[in-house]
Protein backbone atom coordinates (compact mmCIF):
# COMPACT_ATOMS: atom_id res chain seq x y z
CA UNK A 1 0.00 0.00 0.00
CA UNK A 2 2.18 3.53 -1.24
CA UNK A 3 0.07 6.30 0.21
CA UNK A 4 2.80 8.67 -1.10
CA UNK A 5 2.49 10.00 -4.85
CA UNK A 6 5.25 9.31 -6.39
CA UNK A 7 7.58 12.15 -7.93
CA UNK A 8 6.00 15.23 -9.75
CA UNK A 9 2.56 14.24 -8.60
CA UNK A 10 0.08 14.54 -5.93
CA UNK A 11 -3.02 13.68 -4.26
CA UNK A 12 -5.77 14.26 -2.00
CA UNK A 13 -3.77 12.87 1.13
CA UNK A 14 -6.45 13.70 4.07
CA UNK A 15 -9.17 15.85 5.04
CA UNK A 16 -9.78 17.15 8.67
CA UNK A 17 -13.00 17.67 10.80
CA UNK A 18 -12.62 20.43 13.83
CA UNK A 19 -14.39 18.91 16.82
CA UNK A 20 -15.01 19.67 20.52
CA UNK A 21 -14.65 16.21 21.40
CA UNK A 22 -12.30 13.85 19.75
CA UNK A 23 -14.01 10.89 21.51
CA UNK A 24 -17.76 11.85 20.41
CA UNK A 25 -16.51 12.51 16.96
CA UNK A 26 -14.93 9.01 16.65
CA UNK A 27 -17.82 7.17 17.82
CA UNK A 28 -19.89 8.33 14.90
CA UNK A 29 -17.12 6.14 12.86
CA UNK A 30 -16.95 3.43 15.43
CA UNK A 31 -20.90 3.12 15.52
CA UNK A 32 -20.55 1.95 11.63
CA UNK A 33 -18.06 -0.34 12.20
CA UNK A 34 -14.79 1.65 11.49
CA UNK A 35 -11.46 1.80 13.53
CA UNK A 36 -10.05 4.73 14.67
CA UNK A 37 -6.55 5.41 16.02
CA UNK A 38 -5.86 6.30 19.70
CA UNK A 39 -5.36 10.01 20.88
CA UNK A 40 -2.54 11.93 19.72
CA UNK A 41 -0.90 15.37 20.46
CA UNK A 42 1.20 17.10 17.53
CA UNK A 43 4.59 18.58 18.58
CA UNK A 44 6.99 21.24 16.43
CA UNK A 45 10.37 21.09 17.32
CA UNK A 46 9.62 19.24 20.50
CA UNK A 47 7.17 21.63 22.01
CA UNK A 48 3.52 20.75 22.19
CA UNK A 49 1.45 22.20 19.20
CA UNK A 50 -1.27 22.67 20.80
CA UNK A 51 -3.80 19.99 18.92
CA UNK A 52 -4.80 16.33 19.28
CA UNK A 53 -6.12 13.97 17.02
CA UNK A 54 -7.70 10.55 16.05
CA UNK A 55 -7.52 9.42 12.78
CA UNK A 56 -9.68 7.30 10.50
CA UNK A 57 -7.24 5.60 8.04
CA UNK A 58 -8.51 4.67 5.24
CA UNK A 59 -7.36 1.97 2.41
CA UNK A 60 -6.55 5.72 0.10
CA UNK A 61 -6.39 8.73 2.35
CA UNK A 62 -7.20 9.33 5.33
CA UNK A 63 -9.67 11.37 8.23
CA UNK A 64 -8.20 13.52 10.84
CA UNK A 65 -10.43 14.33 13.57
CA UNK A 66 -8.63 17.70 15.35
CA UNK A 67 -9.10 19.25 18.76
CA UNK A 68 -7.28 22.06 20.27
CA UNK A 69 -5.82 21.20 23.73
CA UNK A 70 -3.47 24.51 24.27
CA UNK A 71 -3.82 27.92 23.77
CA UNK A 72 -1.30 28.02 20.69
CA UNK A 73 -1.66 30.40 17.68
CA UNK A 74 -2.64 27.12 15.95
CA UNK A 75 -4.61 25.89 18.46
CA UNK A 76 -6.42 29.23 18.55
CA UNK A 77 -7.09 29.60 14.65
CA UNK A 78 -8.64 25.80 14.55
CA UNK A 79 -10.76 27.08 18.02
CA UNK A 80 -11.87 30.12 15.79
CA UNK A 81 -13.42 27.97 13.59
CA UNK A 82 -14.96 25.76 15.74
CA UNK A 83 -17.02 28.61 17.20
CA UNK A 84 -18.31 29.08 13.65
CA UNK A 85 -19.25 25.64 13.36
CA UNK A 86 -18.11 21.98 13.58
CA UNK A 87 -17.27 20.21 10.08
CA UNK A 88 -14.73 19.94 7.71
CA UNK A 89 -12.35 22.55 7.44
CA UNK A 90 -8.84 21.08 6.56
CA UNK A 91 -8.21 19.52 3.25
CA UNK A 92 -4.27 18.28 2.82
CA UNK A 93 -2.69 17.50 -0.31
CA UNK A 94 0.37 14.41 -0.24
CA UNK A 95 3.49 15.71 -2.26
CA UNK A 96 6.94 13.92 -2.33
CA UNK A 97 8.41 17.59 -2.01
CA UNK A 98 7.19 19.94 0.55
CA UNK A 99 9.94 22.12 -0.33
CA UNK A 100 9.34 22.31 -4.27
CA UNK A 101 5.65 23.23 -3.69
CA UNK A 102 6.23 25.74 -1.03
CA UNK A 103 8.62 27.86 -3.50
CA UNK A 104 5.95 27.26 -6.22
CA UNK A 105 3.15 28.78 -3.88
CA UNK A 106 5.49 31.67 -2.91
CA UNK A 107 5.77 32.34 -6.97
CA UNK A 108 2.25 32.09 -7.13
CA UNK A 109 1.63 34.86 -4.43
CA UNK A 110 0.17 32.61 -1.88
CA UNK A 111 2.52 33.73 0.84
CA UNK A 112 3.16 30.11 2.62
CA UNK A 113 4.40 30.30 5.98
CA UNK A 114 7.99 28.68 6.81
CA UNK A 115 8.15 24.74 6.66
CA UNK A 116 6.82 23.11 9.62
CA UNK A 117 8.11 20.03 10.52
CA UNK A 118 5.46 18.29 12.56
CA UNK A 119 5.29 14.96 14.53
CA UNK A 120 3.54 13.13 16.86
CA UNK A 121 3.91 9.99 18.94
CA UNK A 122 1.62 6.66 17.93
CA UNK A 123 1.37 3.38 19.86
CA UNK A 124 4.54 1.40 20.96
CA UNK A 125 7.25 4.43 20.77
CA UNK A 126 6.56 5.32 17.26
CA UNK A 127 6.98 8.70 15.93
CA UNK A 128 4.96 9.99 12.58
CA UNK A 129 6.72 12.62 11.22
CA UNK A 130 5.95 15.27 8.10
CA UNK A 131 6.72 18.29 6.46
CA UNK A 132 3.65 20.69 6.10
CA UNK A 133 3.08 23.74 3.85
CA UNK A 134 0.75 26.33 5.31
CA UNK A 135 -0.47 29.20 3.50
CA UNK A 136 -1.63 32.58 4.82
CA UNK A 137 -4.64 33.02 6.22
CA UNK A 138 -7.40 34.00 3.59
CA UNK A 139 -5.61 33.23 0.72
CA UNK A 140 -7.18 29.81 0.41
CA UNK A 141 -10.74 31.18 2.17
CA UNK A 142 -12.78 27.63 2.16
CA UNK A 143 -10.65 26.82 4.97
CA UNK A 144 -7.14 25.60 5.99
CA UNK A 145 -5.46 24.03 2.65
CA UNK A 146 -2.35 22.70 2.82
CA UNK A 147 0.42 19.94 1.46
CA UNK A 148 1.92 17.43 3.42
CA UNK A 149 5.25 15.51 2.47
CA UNK A 150 5.13 12.06 4.62
CA UNK A 151 8.38 11.74 6.37
CA UNK A 152 6.99 8.12 7.70
CA UNK A 153 3.70 6.93 6.15
CA UNK A 154 4.35 3.34 7.92
CA UNK A 155 3.82 5.18 10.97
CA UNK A 156 0.71 6.86 10.03
CA UNK A 157 -0.73 4.18 8.09
CA UNK A 158 -0.71 1.48 10.40
CA UNK A 159 -2.30 -1.92 9.79
CA UNK A 160 -4.40 -2.82 12.27
CA UNK A 161 -6.08 0.55 12.03
CA UNK A 162 -6.64 0.81 8.25
CA UNK A 163 -10.20 0.24 7.76
CA UNK A 164 -9.96 -1.72 3.97
CA UNK A 165 -12.49 -1.31 1.11
CA UNK A 166 -12.86 2.35 1.89
CA UNK A 167 -10.95 4.89 -0.08
CA UNK A 168 -10.89 9.11 0.29
CA UNK A 169 -12.53 10.13 -3.56
CA UNK A 170 -13.01 13.75 -3.52
CA UNK A 171 -13.60 16.96 -1.50
CA UNK A 172 -16.30 19.66 -2.55
CA UNK A 173 -16.00 22.79 -2.15
CA UNK A 174 -18.70 25.46 -2.02
CA UNK A 175 -17.90 28.89 -3.16
CA UNK A 176 -20.29 31.78 -4.74
CA UNK A 177 -17.64 32.17 -7.81
CA UNK A 178 -16.89 28.36 -8.62
CA UNK A 179 -14.92 29.97 -11.59
CA UNK A 180 -13.01 32.41 -9.80
CA UNK A 181 -12.52 29.57 -6.77
CA UNK A 182 -11.55 27.30 -9.88
CA UNK A 183 -8.70 28.94 -11.02
CA UNK A 184 -7.26 29.95 -7.38
CA UNK A 185 -7.16 26.33 -6.59
CA UNK A 186 -5.63 25.08 -9.80
CA UNK A 187 -3.00 27.83 -9.41
CA UNK A 188 -2.55 26.84 -5.94
CA UNK A 189 -2.80 22.60 -7.35
CA UNK A 190 -0.81 23.31 -10.69
CA UNK A 191 -4.00 20.89 -11.76
CA UNK A 192 -5.72 22.16 -14.71
CA UNK A 193 -9.38 22.51 -13.77
CA UNK A 194 -12.51 20.80 -16.10
CA UNK A 195 -16.40 21.12 -16.40
CA UNK A 196 -18.92 17.79 -15.27
CA UNK A 197 -22.12 17.85 -14.58
CA UNK A 198 -21.12 17.81 -10.67
CA UNK A 199 -19.30 21.21 -10.93
CA UNK A 200 -16.00 22.52 -11.70
CA UNK A 201 -13.43 19.09 -11.12
CA UNK A 202 -9.61 19.04 -10.56
CA UNK A 203 -8.09 15.60 -11.07
CA UNK A 204 -5.04 14.82 -8.54
CA UNK A 205 -3.45 11.22 -8.77
CA UNK A 206 -5.41 10.31 -6.45
CA UNK A 207 -8.73 11.99 -5.80
CA UNK A 208 -10.56 14.92 -6.87
CA UNK A 209 -11.38 18.59 -5.82
CA UNK A 210 -14.84 19.57 -6.47
CA UNK A 211 -16.19 22.93 -6.91
CA UNK A 212 -19.61 24.25 -7.24
CA UNK A 213 -22.24 26.92 -5.76
CA UNK A 214 -24.58 23.75 -4.39
CA UNK A 215 -24.75 20.63 -4.31
CA UNK A 216 -27.25 17.95 -3.05
CA UNK A 217 -27.26 18.46 1.13
CA UNK A 218 -26.89 21.71 3.31
CA UNK A 219 -23.80 23.12 3.32
CA UNK A 220 -21.88 25.60 5.34
CA UNK A 221 -22.19 28.98 3.86
CA UNK A 222 -19.61 29.97 1.06
CA UNK A 223 -16.72 30.19 1.12
CA UNK A 224 -16.35 26.65 2.78
CA UNK A 225 -15.03 22.92 2.30
CA UNK A 226 -18.86 21.36 2.10
CA UNK A 227 -18.11 17.95 2.52
CA UNK A 228 -16.37 14.86 1.01
CA UNK A 229 -16.70 11.16 -1.59
CA UNK A 230 -16.10 7.89 0.05
CA UNK A 231 -16.08 5.08 -2.44
CA UNK A 232 -16.92 2.31 -0.60
CA UNK A 233 -17.00 -2.14 -1.76
CA UNK A 234 -21.09 -1.93 -1.63
CA UNK A 235 -22.37 1.32 -1.20
CA UNK A 236 -26.19 0.36 -1.09
CA UNK A 237 -25.40 -1.42 1.76
CA UNK A 238 -23.26 1.55 3.18
CA UNK A 239 -26.24 3.49 3.07
CA UNK A 240 -28.07 1.29 4.76
CA UNK A 241 -25.74 0.78 7.49
CA UNK A 242 -25.63 4.61 8.24
CA UNK A 243 -29.59 4.74 8.43
CA UNK A 244 -29.36 2.14 10.92
CA UNK A 245 -27.17 4.18 13.10
CA UNK A 246 -29.10 7.29 12.63
CA UNK A 247 -27.52 9.51 10.07
CA UNK A 248 -29.75 11.01 8.18
CA UNK A 249 -29.53 9.75 4.30
CA UNK A 250 -30.55 11.32 1.45
CA UNK A 251 -30.10 9.95 -1.61
CA UNK A 252 -26.07 9.18 -1.95
CA UNK A 253 -25.76 11.84 0.54
CA UNK A 254 -25.02 11.72 4.57
CA UNK A 255 -25.73 14.55 6.44
CA UNK A 256 -23.34 14.35 10.13
CA UNK A 257 -24.36 14.64 13.27
CA UNK A 258 -23.14 17.26 15.09
CA UNK A 259 -20.12 15.97 16.93
CA UNK A 260 -18.44 15.37 13.16
CA UNK A 261 -20.05 18.01 11.19
CA UNK A 262 -20.13 17.86 7.34
CA UNK A 263 -21.37 15.98 4.61
CA UNK A 264 -20.49 12.53 2.70
CA UNK A 265 -21.10 11.33 -0.19
CA UNK A 266 -21.22 7.85 -1.03
CA UNK A 267 -20.02 6.10 -3.99
CA UNK A 268 -19.24 2.59 -4.89
CA UNK A 269 -15.49 1.34 -5.75
CA UNK A 270 -14.56 1.16 -9.24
Amino acid sequence: MNQKPPPGELCLDHLGHFVPDLNAAAAVWEKLGFAVTPVSSHSVAGKPAGTANRCVMLEEGYIELLAPTLDTPHAQRVRSRMQRFVGVHLACFGTPNAAAEHRRLADHGFEPEPPVKLQRKVERGGLARFNVVYVAPGKMPEGRVQYCEHLTPGQVWRKKYVNQGVRLSAVYVATGDPAQAAARWARFTGLLPRRTKDGIRLETARGAVVIGSRFPWKTPPAPALAGYALSVTDAVAFLRQCEKAGLKVRGNAVTLPPALGGAWLITGLR
